[in-house]
């Protein structure tokens, strides 16, 4: 049996906050126009990244969505998996009536069957008898609460036997100048005044913000110019807003026993691709993945968040062999054709880790081999296909090396589960 983790005045005043502006700020009715898709809780990155396309996808998929907010996280899987059939259930947790009636209404605009409601509070998860689940959703919630670590610990508690779970929390050295504004509209819009009169005071600042304050400067995030009242409330004046940097979010999942199974995208946390110099890249070659992930960060600037698929310490299940000629892969959402026709000249795809582009090198034949992942088809098939293009089976091996461990770094091939 886990403790309650305690409330305080600035939990009071998020719980305000919410019911005031529930965020994200979305209409239902876009939902008949458009289906918004990010991560973590993509179903094909659950998959892959949390299953190691190993689970049968005949097999239910019992899911929790903690602090669903509005509804993106949960609408967009729950949709995934009533298009693929998938059976299983979605359960929508916060504590905020008003957000959970606005995640519900985009539920019953796409009709949902998957998916179910729960007003309740994180801190109190025993009370709520919710039962295990195979995957959980906690995505830009950590970061609000006044005890984190504690929070994490319980939801870990529900988890099933090689069950995983995808995170999201903010990190610092991408959202610079945001704490700037914030610590100057504690004073100017104090938490002791209604939501409405600080709301009021910060459109007022942001309207006569200084040409030189760094949040001017900063393009990693866009909330407080295109994400209305909701978004701007949420960015620069909720009452608690931690952040953390690679290093402290890899301490904060080992302190409640889980380790990542990716950090998305994993290339993104490689400092050689930002780092060209061969001799910087000789010394990256000596760091271990932590150290590397700290340096990518550090060296970037433009991490605004942390985005992870984690699961119990020692428990990740390794995904079957790429090269294995039985494997299907499959693309994680832009369609291989598609992907293949962003390839520039020179063979490499661009690739923009926000607001970084990277060219990222790719074997001259993966222009002609994307268009033939399409989930169905097998490496072998594959690898049929190119050999009547002229490419025997050890030259294929090589192809199709390079451009799955490329791509599947890019989280964009994966590899299909079992039916």
């Amino acid at each position: 049996m886990t403790m309650p983790v305690e409330t305080d005045t600035r939990d009071t005043e998020l719980a305000a906050q919410y019911e005031a502006y529930p965020y994200p700020e979305r209409n239902p009715q876009d939902e008949t126009k458009r289906l918004l898709i990010g991560s973590p809780s993509h179903l094909r990155e659950i998959d892959y990244w949390v299953f190691g396309a190993r689970r049968s996808r005949s097999k239910p998929l019992r899911a929790l969505v903690a602090g669903c907010g509005t509804g993106d996280g949960a609408i967009m899987l729950a949709t995934q998996m009533a298009r693929s059939d998938r059976p299983g259930e979605v359960v929508c947790l916060d504590r905020s009536q008003r957000a959970l009636s606005i995640a519900q209404a985009r539920a019953t605009t796409r009709k949902l069957g998957n998916i179910r409601f729960i007003q309740g509070s994180l801190s109190d998860l025993d009370s709520l008898k919710l039962g295990l689940f195979d995957y959980i959703d906690c995505c830009g919630v950590l970061h609000h609460l006044p005890h984190p670590a504690a929070t994490l610990k319980n939801l870990e508690q529900l988890l099933a036997p090689h069950g995983g779970m995808g995170l999201m929390v903010y990190a610092p050295y991408g959202r610079t100048g945001v704490y700037m504004v914030q610590e100057a509209l504690e004073q100017l819009a104090p938490h002791t005044e209604a939501p409405a009169a600080r709301l009021d005071t910060a459109k007022r600042v942001m309207r006569s913000l200084p040409a030189t304050a760094w949040l001017r400067q900063n393009g990693n995030f866009g909330d407080h110019l295109s994400g209305g009242d909701a978004g701007l409330y949420d960015l620069l004046l909720n009452p608690r807003d931690r952040s953390y940097t690679i290093g402290a979010f890899l301490d904060l999942l080992n302190g409640a026993g889980l380790e990542p199974s990716c950090l998305m995208e994993p290339a993104r946390y490689d400092p050689t691709l930002f780092l060209p110099d061969p001799r910087l890249r000789n010394r990256i070659g000596a760091l271990d993945w932590r150290e590397k992930a700290i340096v990518a960060e550090a060296l970037t600037g433009n991490m605004a968040t942390h985005v992870a698929y984690v699961v119990r310490q020692g428990a990740r299940t390794p995904p079957p062999d790429f090269n294995d000629f039985h494997a299907v892969p499959v693309m994680r959402e832009i369609p291989g054709i598609e992907l293949a026709k962003q390839m520039r000249a020179d063979h490499t795809l661009p690739f923009a880790f926000g607001t970084i582009v990277v060219p990222i090198p790719l074997p001259p034949q993966a222009r002609g081999l994307l268009p033939l992942i399409d989930g169905k088809q097998t490496v072998g098939d594959l690898a049929a296909v190119l050999s009547t293009r002229g490419v025997p089976e050890d030259k294929f091996r090589k192809i199709w090396k390079e451009t799955f461990l490329t791509l599947e770094s890019l989280n964009r091939v994966l590899l299909q589960s079992p039916l």
